[in-house]
């Protein structure tokens, strides 16, 4: 049950979400809307967006639009090891801040589909912390649904959570 009194606490693995929607839809997923969405009516006590920094044109902006719809954006530069392999990861960074947070929240929403979480929100839950996923069902482990409170499906209505690339423009906007 979501109660209008119960705080919550959003933690979004964007990398995660980010491939998910291209991958599967062949676009970018609009974390406003997402936001909104596993909010509702309810009381944000914190919404946290966990990016890894590539140097990547215009990367500034896409974190500050994120700050624009409600994000904190908590960066990590992206490890590039000799030989060439790159790493970036957020996992142990997430798990800590839903620790930290697990006491001052009803409620942890976590928007990632990585199984990774499963023993985390098995965790929360013998807390007595209700735990929500939003994530891509075709992308998001079978395990972390099956232990999560609830599940957002965000392929149920993609088009909802998606920006959308307009015919001759370049940029991504709103729909």
């Amino acid at each position: 049950m979501k109660y209008k009194e119960h705080r919550v606490g959003v933690f979004v693995d964007v990398q995660n979400i980010y491939y998910s929607a291209k991958n599967l839809h062949g676009g970018h997923p609009d974390y406003g809307k997402i936001l909104k969405k596993v909010v509702g009516e309810r009381q944000l006590i914190c919404a946290f967006a966990y990016c890894v920094r590539a140097y990547l044109p215009k990367q500034e902006d896409f974190f500050m639009a994120l700050e624009n719809v409600g994000f904190e954006v908590k960066t990590k530069d992206l490890q590039i090891f000799p030989g060439g392999m790159k790493k970036g990861n957020w996992d142990v960074g997430i798990a800590v801040d839903i620790l930290r947070f697990s006491k001052r929240v009803d409620a942890i929403i976590l928007v990632s589909g990585d199984g990774d979480f499963a023993d985390l929100l098995d965790y929360l839950k013998h807390e007595g912390v209700k735990t929500e996923v939003a994530a891509f069902d075709k992308t998001c482990s079978a395990k972390l649904k099956e232990t999560a409170d609830e599940f957002l499906d965000l392929d149920e209505n993609a088009k909802q959570y998606l920006i959308k690339k307009l015919p001759n423009q370049r940029r991504y906007v709103k729909k």
